[in-house]
């Protein structure tokens, strides 16, 4: 069986890759629109490509001895960008591919590949929280790690069956390694999410938690909100992607956790979710014809995670009535092959390089090392769904621009408050 699996990606990625060297033709490659299974079978390859490096590395205890070192040309520190890169590299992986492995059922071969990931995610787990494993990580270097712990955080709220499956040692270790993040006082921005999805871990499975963290997260970025569905990073406003990099997906998990522990924010629950669907219309509005969209903004190399919160709107059946989920599955689909296909996207050695349609170093932020880009495993979130949901066995449909681009008479758009 995995014979037939590891025959069945090798041909999936083959085909990516023709398709990459069909792109340097003159002539523009018309793609004739794919089913439901077969974006399945492409998305699968891809989060397959992306992750394997990562996860089988850390489950042989070689991630430092495999993982590339680089760093952006603009970096602000570099010593300490490298050092934190292996839990950033962990966390962005694990909270992309979290919904799959929560996953049961597929394909046999799907089935067989999700098994392997599932063993080398534990095996990965206990070298990362173990002193004496050479992938030891720990947790309180810099204040990044406040980030990134919260990202494998928010992988084992995805995905209880992480939590159900890991060792009790490595729980013990794990949850010691999320509180020592509080060392950390988080900048006035997204950041105060990082902090608040950490205690709702916690709180999650069982553990003391922090209310304060949580509260003043929630009750400033509420104070951040400045309408039609888009908060602002802090006090001021900036026009790129961190509301879906970060501020919606945390703000819908944390208040969904947290209305099984306290009535503190059922009236601020409804208007998170009304803000949640006005921002997923505005990033389906975004993806053009072609899968491409503005790349405007910083940490534009995360890629495809400028759609994480859509992905994620998807996965917990969420979309707004006029998103048609095959629809969202065609534009992501778009999405993912655009920024993917480069042939400078991944290093020879099959590690993301940074970039956003391959290696762009000039793209880079002052922060950005090689677990950065990683944070575009986001866009895997539907995988998470099974094969018989409505957002894969719908036949294929017109995102948006395609309609509106095409002639398609198309309802007119309006603001929230």
């Amino acid at each position: 069986m995995m014979r037939f699996t590891y025959i069945w990606l090798v041909c999936m990625l083959f085909a990516g890759s023709q398709l990459s060297g069909q792109q340097k033709n003159k002539h523009p490659v018309v793609r004739t629109p794919t089913n439901g299974w077969e974006d399945r079978q492409y998305w699968l390859a891809q989060m397959d490509r992306m992750a394997r490096p990562v996860i089988r590395s850390l489950a042989h205890d070689s991630l430092r001895i495999n993982m590339p070192t680089a760093v952006s040309v603009h970096i602000d520190n570099k010593e300490s960008r490298q050092k934190v890169a292996y839990l950033e590299v962990l966390g962005r992986t694990l909270s992309g591919m979290a919904p799959w492995l929560q996953l049961e059922g597929g394909t046999p071969g799907e089935i067989q590949l999700r098994e392997q990931y599932r063993q080398w995610v534990l095996e990965g787990l206990q070298h990362a929280l173990d002193t004496a494993s050479r992938d030891f990580m720990r947790f309180d270097l810099a204040g990044q790690q406040l980030v990134d712990a919260s990202f494998l955080a928010f992988a084992f709220v995805r995905a209880p069956w992480l939590w159900e499956h890991l060792d009790t040692i490595s729980r013990q270790r794990l949850v010691a390694s999320i509180k020592t993040t509080r060392r950390f006082k988080p900048a006035f921005s997204n950041w105060l999410l990082f902090a608040a999805m950490n205690e709702a871990f916690l709180a999650k499975y069982g553990y003391e938690w922090d209310p304060m963290r949580v509260d003043f997260a929630m009750m400033q970025l509420e104070q951040w909100y400045r309408g039609d569905g888009m908060y602002s990073d802090g006090p001021g406003f900036a026009f790129d992607y961190y509301n879906s990099y970060v501020i919606h997906p945390y703000l819908a998990a944390i208040s969904e956790l947290m209305a099984t522990k306290t009535n503190a924010y059922r009236d601020l629950a409804p208007k998170i979710y009304k803000r949640n669907e006005r921002y997923a219309v505005i990033l389906e509005r975004l993806i053009n014809t072609d899968g491409t969209y503005p790349a405007l903004g910083r940490s534009i190399i995360y890629r495809a995670a400028a759609f994480h919160h859509l992905a994620d709107m998807a996965w917990r059946h969420k979309l707004p009535a006029q998103l048609p989920p095959a629809g969202v599955r065609c534009a992501l689909t778009a999405v993912i092959r655009k920024t993917l296909e480069s042939a400078t996207t991944y290093t020879k050695n099959g590690w993301l390089t940074i970039g956003l349609y391959g290696s762009q170093p000039g793209l880079g932020d002052s922060y950005n090392n090689s677990g950065s880009p990683y944070l575009c495993m986001s866009v895997f979130l539907p995988l998470g769904l099974p094969p018989e949901d409505v957002f894969w066995s719908a036949p294929p449909a017109k995102w948006s621009a395609q309609q509106i681009w095409s002639g398609e008479d198309f309802p007119n758009d309006h603001s929230v408050p």
